[in-house]
């Protein structure tokens, strides 16, 4: 292994050390000393890679926003529409939360701007839900009547959301029953009769 690749491991360590403490004590409470510890080096190896605290938590979010938009992008390629391709997006969310330590903790660092820093990945999945709104509307998707796309977002973005900040509680709540669930209240709402009957709230079965 060259020099580049140990750092490189060493890097993936600490963050990945850094995730746990912040999901288990907060950013405040979390301390660099347990961190290195949990990433089994030193508190001067992981000075080496980052300056701070501050600098490690800005390392989690950045990889966590790193694997959701690469996540999304994977997901749009396979998309058969766009309002399937949102329930699909919000299930692939949902699963990264649930395994994912990195993109859990990066995840709410980044909503709760404890750090901050300029990222919030809460505001890019709005933005997310109101391109895929908008597409819907261009495939003449949505239902007549269904009304302003951003209360629609809103709304979409609350729901989704709030799984999240439940499953903190009680994993169940982002488990891919919840998530199909909360979809087969949703797509009636939103999609005309003749697409409904195409979308699958349970996810498309090739993601």
């Amino acid at each position: 292994m060259t020099k580049q690749e140990r750092a490189a491991r060493t890097r993936d360590a600490l963050i990945r050390s850094a995730a746990r403490e912040f999901e288990q004590h907060g950013y405040a409470l979390a301390t660099l000393s347990a961190i290195s510890a949990g990433a089994g080096v030193s508190p001067g190896a992981l000075h080496f890679h980052f300056e701070n605290k501050e600098a490690v938590a800005d390392a989690v979010e950045c990889e966590a926003s790193t694997v959701l938009r690469r996540t999304a992008r994977i997901v749009y390629a396979h998309r058969s529409n766009a309002l399937q391709n949102l329930a699909d997006t919000s299930h692939a969310l949902a699963r990264l939360l649930r395994d994912d330590v990195v993109v859990r903790a990066g995840f709410r660092l980044s909503c709760a701007n404890d750090t901050g820093t300029e990222l919030n990945l809460r505001q890019e999945w709005q933005s997310c839900v109101q391109q895929r709104l908008a597409e819907a509307a261009d495939e003449g998707l949505l239902a007549a009547g269904t009304g302003r796309r951003q209360d629609l977002a809103r709304t979409i973005v609350a729901a989704t959301i709030g799984l999240e900040a439940l499953c903190r509680d009680n994993g169940d709540w982002l488990s891919p029953k919840t998530v199909t669930g909360l979809w087969r209240t949703l797509l009636p709402m939103l999609a005309g009769p003749e697409s409904l009957a195409g979308l699958e709230p349970a996810g498309s079965q090739s993601l």
